[in-house]
């Protein structure tokens, strides 16, 4: 398999037509390896247009979704993040390439190790890895963004309380079929205002919040 070939027609008919022009985001496509996240069974699907099972139920998402996640918060090298889903550890690479610091939360250890080994092989060292449960917040600290990598019915209250001043969530928020990617930009301290970017439908973070429903 010509993989170069494949990651540029990737970025070509995938990432771009999905309105990821911001140039670091497009070129980390090209530097980080995402053959090299992928369960080895499933190699030769590195690039395609779909979501490549991980094991346990879970998947990684599509190369489309992860580009445009990290565009829509594109950290900066003085910047922190929160990775609620470490998964692969691609996404986590990508985060960890731009921003200065990566705090990464993975609700199954067996996830959480292998990702871990494949980014310090990688060279990373700017990652914190944390076997935890991340659905509703994690820890006390504060970060400039936050990402969410496994959708949610609603957003828990904490994450826009964990963000500093200027930083911002990305979110996939609902219940299928009917979720949107949503932005959530700090305001005041514990408030946000929330923008919708696109419609997707991705697997959802295991215990993540619900909403109050009405008892009849």
């Amino acid at each position: 398999m010509d993989f170069e070939q494949a990651r540029f027609n990737m970025v070509e008919q995938q990432v771009r037509p999905w309105e990821v022009l911001d140039p670091a985001v497009l070129d980390l496509l090209f530097t980080v390896r995402r053959e090299d996240y992928v369960p080895a069974a499933h190699r030769s699907l590195a690039f395609a247009d779909l979501e490549i099972p991980l094991g346990g139920g879970e998947a990684m998402w599509s190369p489309k979704l992860e580009a445009r996640a990290l565009q829509e918060v594109r950290p900066r090298s003085a910047e922190t993040v929160l990775e609620i889903g470490t998964g692969s550890g691609y996404l986590t690479a990508l985060l960890a390439s731009l921003a200065g610091h990566v705090t990464s939360v993975e609700i199954v250890p067996g996830f959480a190790r292998d990702a871990k080994a494949k980014l310090a092989a990688a060279g990373f060292d700017n990652i914190d890895f944390h076997v935890g449960d991340g659905a509703r917040g994690f820890g006390s600290e504060s970060y400039d963004a936050i990402v969410l990598a496994g959708s949610t019915p609603v957003l828990h209250e904490t994450f826009c309380k964990q963000l500093k001043p200027g930083g911002r969530v990305f979110a996939i928020v609902g219940d299928a079929p009917a979720m949107t990617a949503k932005l959530y930009r700090w305001t005041a301290p514990g408030a946000c205002v929330v923008t919708p970017l696109f419609e997707t439908v991705v697997k959802p973070l295991r215990n993540a919040p619900s909403p109050a429903r009405f008892a009849f």
